[in-house]
């Protein structure tokens, strides 16, 4: 049987942290899959180019200023969707704190600014919850919908640095199954999609090279991800083919959290 091509045409999604990255490419795969799709980022400029190259490309879309931090600028992204494309379908709540001066004071505990600590909650949690609570009575009038969170393999295991980072993102895993609970029963479906190393935009600007030469080692692929691989996971959770998954965290991760972490150091460089 042929895949079908448009598997979410008629279908309204919001994309936020969309202005380049994996919000980028999710807004576009969104598109190419048949949906109408919000670009949304703090970053309207940013947007707004975005949704010009999508229907340049002949798919439906347009840009949209955010700050997922703050309740009445999420409520305005939301009601201007709806009111634009007539419903909401899709939300995948991308946007995270991820510019170079918060990712770099994110540090270990007792180093720690509190500002960082609650500047990367405010857009990495609070912006999904936000998201959530504004989305979801849009949704129930269409009879349900997808929400996928973009969380991070971060997330499921610790490190040296990024305390608030990884913090918010088990966090928000919480918050994905309390609304596949909450709200399954309404045809609400909500899952997180935990990445790896993905090369977008901000961590080349965050990681050095040597660094991302240590990920690579302990990647099970044999390369690093990139957007376009998170970007087909959101297609896919988004459309009825996962009709039947909800209130699950899917790595996406090159297999970095799958094996013993001494098996990179016991690996021969050359394999």
């Amino acid at each position: 049987m042929a895949r079908n091509p448009t598997p979410l045409k008629d279908r309204v999604a919001i994309v936020t942290g969309a202005a380049s990255g994996i919000g980028r490419a999710t807004a576009i795969a969104l598109a190419e899959a048949g949906a109408a799709v919000w670009v949304a980022d703090l970053n309207g400029e940013g947007a707004a180019q975005v949704a010009k190259s999508i229907r340049a490309g002949g798919g439906e879309a347009a840009g949209h200023l955010v700050d997922v931090a703050e309740e009445d600028s999420v409520a305005e992204m939301v009601a201007a969707a709806v009111n634009e494309y007539g419903g909401l379908d899709i939300l995948h709540n991308n946007a995270a704190a991820v510019d170079v001066e918060t990712i770099g004071m994110d540090l270990e505990i007792t180093e720690l600014d509190v500002a960082i600590w609650d500047r990367t909650l405010a857009v990495n949690l609070r912006g999904p919850m936000l998201g959530c609570k504004h989305a979801i009575p849009q949704m129930l009038e269409r009879g349900g919908g997808s929400i996928i969170q973009t969380s991070s393999a971060a997330g499921m295991r610790g490190d040296l640095t990024r305390s608030a980072y990884a913090s918010s993102k088990a966090g928000l895993d919480s918050l994905t199954r309390y609304v596949a609970t909450q709200y399954g029963k309404q045809g609400i479906r909500c899952n997180s999609i935990a990445p790896g190393v993905i090369l977008t935009p901000a961590l080349e600007a965050n990681v050095p090279q040597e660094a991302l030469d240590t990920y690579l080692r302990s990647t099970l692929t044999p390369r690093l991800g990139r957007p376009e691989d998170i970007a087909a996971s959101v297609v896919f959770l988004a459309s009825d083919e996962a009709a039947f998954i909800t209130g699950q965290v899917l790595c996406v991760d090159g297999g970095i959290l799958a094996h013993h972490p001494a098996v990179a150091a016991f690996r021969p460089e050359d394999s």
